[in-house]
This record gives C-alpha cells, structure tokens and sequence, in this order.
C-alpha cells in the first residue's frame, strides 16, 4: 500500500486536470453511474468525523474520512485522510493526505460550477474570507475566467467586495449571511461553501431569487444535515440543476446576462476520489511516497 504525506499531495495534484476530472466524475454522477451514499457523521462535543465513500468509473472506488472543528485556530478546521482500494478485489492501494484535496477540491467544484454558469465577460471576483478555502478559492477560480481584479474581504468588508463583482465566492463558516441578495448586480454569479447549521453565510433571499440554483447532486444537497445544505430548504430539488448536468447538456445553463445564478455546495466524495485518482496515477508515474505492508503475504 502506497503512503503519501500532505507534502507529497501538494507536489502531485495538478489542479488543472482537477479542474477537468471534477467535470467528468460530476457527469457520471448525474448520469447514475457512481455509487455514493449520503454523507454520515458522529458528533464530538465541538466537532464530528464524518465518513464519506464512493466508487466512481474513472476513479475507483475509496472512502474519505473527515473531522471538522470549527473552533480549531492552532491547526485547520478541516482535516481528512482518503483510503482508496482496488475495484476489481478490494485490496488497499493508498493512503493519503485528504486534507489539501478537500480545500482544493472544494474551491474546484465551485470553479467548476463558474465556468459553466458565469457570464463569458466576468471581469471582478469578490472572495469573501481569509482563510484556507479563500486562498483555494482565488487559485482555482482564476483558472476558468481571466479576472482582472480579485478582491479578498474579511470582516467589515464584505459589501464593498459584492458589490459590482461579476462573481462572488464565500467561503466562510459564518452564522450569519456575509453576502446580501440587495448588494449583487444583475447577471453575478454566487458560489457559497460554507458551512455551519443552522445558520448560513448565504442570504436566504439570494436563493429565492436565483434564476438557477446549482448543487453537486439533489439526494446529497437536499438531505437533512450533515449531508445536505440547510439553505435549500423549501426549495424544489427538481428546479435544481446538477453540476453535472450542465457538463452533460442535459440541462440548460445561464440564458442571460442579466440572471443571477448560484452553486450551493455540501461537498461529496466522488469530489475526493476524482482528485486522489489523479494523485496516485501521479505518485506511480514519478515514483513518489511510501510503500506498506498492511498484512504479511504467506506462500
């Protein structure tokens, strides 16, 4: 079994292919030929571990654990290991740092997601957030649009940075909504990655009247807590467009400049596997990690 440390994912994920196997495991998704449970977790005092597994076409077949403690400031919120095992028998192939993939992934999907509902001319990103997710968030975003203005807002800042900015991603983990549905300009696009039940960072009006709504797949995002997002509530999943659907074609994307649109992320494991298939086939071909025996062999 291949061990690879937080090092050596940073050094093999390209996040321009993640960019285009997010795309590809999001199709397959939608069109039913992913097996992915919803998302379980057990519950800490100030945190939980929750487990997410898959097997994915183009990726195999692997299983992400992640904890999640908002209040931790001396080490990240999010921390994860991805176990992926052999399709064809089960064996364990890897074991890996999740932790890089999940923020990158995370900040891919919503790129993702700004490729293909954005406006074609969008010129001024608002990243709202200072943290790990807002810096994925600025690397991966400028690869789908040519952006020639970033604004990064933290607290206090957040209305300056909506307002006239052709895309907004947040990315905090806020109670209380750090964009407004009064502050976008017609035609923005709005990613939102936080979170944190039963508040929101997400205005509960910018879902109302978003002219598409976006998620990563209707049974996940549309689940109770901790799978599914607390802002669709009272939204009808079927009005809902998949990530993967708009790869497809299957449905339509934006139809004017003018609508507002808006991706609205839990985060599920297809995302994870998608991006550590790329990290192994990589650490395989540059002879990179570590090689363990989990159970002795006998002849």
């Amino acid at each position: 079994m291949l061990v690879l440390s937080r090092r050596d994912v940073e050094t093999l994920l390209d996040l321009d292919e993640l960019i285009d196997a997010l795309a590809r495991a999001h199709a397959e998704l939608s069109a039913g030929d992913a097996s992915m449970p919803p998302r379980i977790a057990a519950f800490a005092p100030v945190g939980l571990l929750g487990a997410m597994p898959a097997y994915l076409p183009s990726a195999g077949l692997g299983c992400k654990l992640v904890s999640l403690f908002p209040e931790n400031t001396d080490r990240e919120t999010h921390q994860a290991a991805i176990m992926l095992f052999e399709p064809e028998n089960g064996s364990p192939l890897a074991l890996l740092d999740g932790t890089y993939i999940t923020a990158m992934r995370t900040a891919g999907a919503a790129a993702l997601s700004t490729k293909l509902l954005a406006r074609e001319d969008a010129k001024v990103l608002a990243v709202l957030g200072t943290g790990v997710q807002s810096r994925a968030a600025v690397e991966m975003f400028q690869r789908v649009r040519d952006f020639t203005e970033v604004r990064v807002a933290g607290r206090g800042e957040f209305e300056e940075a909506v307002r006239g900015a052709d895309v907004v991603a947040a990315t905090t983990a806020a109670e209380e909504p750090v964009v407004r549905a009064e502050w976008l300009s017609p035609g923005t696009h709005v990613t939102s990655v936080g979170y944190h039940p039963p508040g929101s960072e997400l205005d509960r009006t910018i879902v109302e009247r978003a002219d598409i709504v976006c998620v990563e797949l209707r049974e996940s995002s549309f689940a109770a807590p901790p799978a599914g997002a607390v802002e669709l509530a009272g939204v009808d999943p079927a009005a809902a467009v998949e990530l993967g659907e708009l790869v497809a074609g299957s449905r339509p994307g934006r139809g004017s400049d003018a609508e507002i649109t808006l991706y609205k992320s839990v985060g599920v494991a297809i995302q994870d596997l998608a991006a550590a298939a790329l990290v192994l086939r990589a650490a395989r071909e540059r002879n990179i990690g570590q090689e363990f025996e989990l159970e002795e062999m006998h002849a």
